[in-house]
């Protein structure tokens, strides 16, 4: 693929309600995260992870795709919570399965990113805002991701 097709198909994307979450979720699916690259910055109320994302819209007929540099942040956010993994593991690897946002007193609520294995971070937030950029690091990827259906 050359540079210039590359540049049409970054994402730049912005979630501000549960549907608009979804599209982003669905374009996070099986993104590969190290636990370094992600952060909760406090007293700027955001929460930040960089991420390798499979880029499911340009795979090919033979099954073939690409993986992209993305980052992805979540504005308002009161609180970081994480399980399942160790987050001092700065060298861990996660796949991410899912992005929800569960609703609380609205406008407020829980964004929960799901990772394979059972890790979840949960993030508390006065209202849904998420925004997805493609960074501009693109390679082929090694295999597409495949999951088992029950």
């Amino acid at each position: 693929m050359s540079d210039a097709k590359d540049a049409m198909t970054d994402l730049k994307l912005l979630a501000l309600d549960s549907e608009d979450l979804d599209v982003l979720s669905a374009h996070l699916q099986d993104a590969v995260v190290r636990v370094g690259d992600m952060g909760y910055a406090k007293a700027d109320r955001r929460f930040v992870l960089l991420m390798n994302r499979f880029a499911w819209e340009a795979g090919d007929s033979r099954g073939r795709g690409q993986r992209k540099r993305a980052g992805l942040h979540f504005d308002y956010v009161t609180n970081a919570h994480a399980e399942g993994f160790d987050i001092r593991a700065k060298d861990g690897v996660l796949e991410l399965l899912a992005v929800r946002f569960l609703a609380g007193d609205e406008p407020a609520g829980q964004v929960l990113l799901t990772f394979a294995g059972g890790a979840t971070v949960k993030l508390d937030v006065e209202c849904l805002e998420a925004r997805l950029k493609d960074l501009g690091g693109v390679w082929a990827a090694k295999a597409q991701p495949r999951h088992e259906v029950d």
